[in-house]
C-alpha cells in the first residue's frame, strides 16, 4: 500500500510541474527582433483589417447631398360619397299599382316613380270636397238672407265655420291622395328596384335608390395634431384602386364641428374637380393632403444617418489640409421631411456635398480622419464596411 501511495504522489507532482512549464512557455518574453512582423501578413495588407490600418485611410462608401422638392403632406383614406343621395321609402303602406321609371334610368324632380292604390283616397277627396261645396251654398243663401233681415248674424259666423272646417276636410284628404305617390325629390339616376306590380308594400319600407351623381365628394378622416392646419380650400390630391393610374383634384369645403372622441380624428369633405362621370359611392379613395412644398430641400440617402448618444449624424466628406485626399467631418444632423429612401438635412450640409453611405462606425471615433472611397460598380473592388447603424448603399452619381 506504501508504494501506491508514492506512486500517487510523483504522478501529481509530475502533473503539477508540466502544468506550471505549459504556462511559462506561453508567456515567455520574445526574443529580440521578433514583434508584429513574427505573424505573417499579405503583401501591401496593412495590419488591423477592414481594408485600413490605424495610420492608413479608412475606405468608406459615399453619396451626394441632392435638391428636389419634398412635400409636406398627410394621406388618409376615405370613401365617395355622391352629390345628394337617398333611398326612397313609402310613408303609408298599400299595394303597387305602378312603376314610373326603369332600373338605371335618370329621372326628374317631381317624376312619380311608384304609385300605390289610391282608391279609398281618391274617393275620400270626393266627398270631402261635395261637403265643402254645400258648406258653400249654405254661406252663400245665409248672407242673402242676412240682407232681408231674416237670420242674425250668429247664422253667418256657423255657416262660415262650416265651410272652413270642409275645406280643411278637401285638403286633408288631399294630402293623403298625394301620399301615395313616391316621387323623385331632385334630378338624378336612379338604382335598381326591389319591389315589382302588385306587391304590397309597408310604410318606411325601401324601394329604389336615387343619386346625384353631378358632383362628388371625398369623405375622409384625418388625424388631431392636423387640425390647425387644415383650412377651408385646401388641395387635396385622391386616387382610387378601382381606376388605377388616374389621379383625381380636389379641395376641402366642410370640415367637421368636433373630433372622434374614439379615434381623436376629424371628419373632412372635400369636392372632387372635373368629370366625375366614370365615379360611384362608396368608392375605396387614398386622399393626399399636400400643406406645403419645399422645392429645394437638402436630402441625403436614409443609410448616412448614424444614430449615437440620442442623437442623429452624418458624416460629412471635405477636402484635406494639403489639399490630396478626403477627410471626414461628423455634423449633427438636422431632420426634416422623410420619403422612401431619402431624408431631408435642415443643416450642416449643402448641394453636391459628399456623405458617407457605409463605413461610418471607425470615423465617429476620434476626430477628423483620412477616407478612401470606395468604386463598389468596379468588378473585385473592396467592399466599405458597413456600420452597425445602417446598410451600405450604391453611391449616388
Amino acid at each position: 500500500m506504501s508504494f501506491k501511495k508514492l506512486h500517487g504522489v510523483v504522478a501529481v507532482v509530475a502533473l503539477v510541474g508540466l502544468s506550471g512549464l505549459a504556462y511559462w512557455w506561453q508567456h515567455r518574453a520574445p526574443p529580440a527582433g521578433a514583434g508584429a512582423s513574427a505573424a505573417p501578413t499579405a503583401p501591401g495588407a496593412r495590419p488591423g483589417g477592414g481594408g485600413a490600418g490605424p495610420s492608413g485611410p479608412v475606405a468608406v462608401e459615399a453619396g451626394k447631398v441632392s435638391l428636389m422638392a419634398m412635400a409636406d403632406d398627410a394621406q388618409a383614406v376615405g370613401t365617395l360619397r355622391a352629390r345628394q343621395a337617398v333611398t326612397l321609402r313609402p310613408e303609408v303602406s298599400g299595394r303597387v299599382v305602378k312603376l314610373g321609371f326603369n332600373d338605371g334610368q335618370r329621372v326628374r324632380q317631381g317624376q312619380v316613380l311608384v304609385q300605390l292604390d289610391d282608391s279609398l283616397q281618391a274617393a275620400q277627396l270626393q266627398q270631402a270636397e261635395a261637403q265643402a261645396a254645400i258648406a258653400r251654398t249654405q254661406l252663400q243663401r245665409n248672407r242673402e238672407l242676412l240682407t232681408q233681415g231674416f237670420v242674425s248674424a250668429s247664422v253667418i259666423d256657423q255657416a262660415e265655420a262650416t265651410l272652413k272646417v270642409a275645406e280643411a276636410q278637401v285638403a286633408l284628404s288631399k294630402a293623403q291622395l298625394a301620399r301615395m305617390q313616391v316621387r323623385a325629390p331632385f334630378d338624378g339616376v336612379a338604382g335598381i328596384r326591389t319591389v315589382n306590380l302588385g306587391d304590397y308594400v309597408k310604410d318606411g319600407a325601401d324601394l329604389i335608390a336615387i343619386e346625384d351623381s353631378s358632383s362628388m365628394w371625398v369623405d375622409f378622416r384625418l388625424s388631431e395634431r392636423f387640425v390647425a392646419r387644415l383650412k377651408l380650400g385646401q388641395e387635396v390630391e385622391v386616387a382610387l384602386d378601382a381606376l388605377p393610374g388616374r389621379a383625381f383634384k380636389a379641395k376641402v369645403e366642410a370640415l367637421d364641428t368636433q373630433l372622434d372622441a374614439n379615434g381623436r380624428s376629424m371628419l373632412v369633405r372635400a369636392r372632387v374637380a372635373g368629370d366625375s362621370a366614370a365615379l360611384r359611392s362608396g368608392l375605396f379613395a387614398r386622399v393626399r393632403v399636400v400643406f406645403s412644398v419645399r422645392e429645394q430641400a437638402l436630402v441625403v440617402p436614409e443609410e448616412a444617418l448614424v444614430p449615437q448618444g440620442g442623437k442623429q449624424y452624418v458624416v460629412k466628406l471635405v477636402p484635406g489640409q494639403d489639399g490630396k485626399g478626403l477627410t471626414s467631418e461628423r455634423v449633427e444632423a438636422k431632420l426634416g421631411m422623410r420619403v422612401p429612401g431619402k431624408v431631408e438635412l435642415l443643416g450642416g450640409v449643402a448641394a453636391g456635398d459628399l456623405v458617407v453611405t457605409a463605413g461610418q462606425s471607425r470615423l465617429m471615433r476620434g476626430g477628423p480622419q483620412q477616407v478612401k472611397l470606395v468604386d463598389v460598380d468596379k468588378p473585385g473592388a473592396p467592399r466599405a464596411p458597413a456600420a452597425a447603424s445602417a446598410a451600405a448603399t450604391k453611391p449616388s452619381n
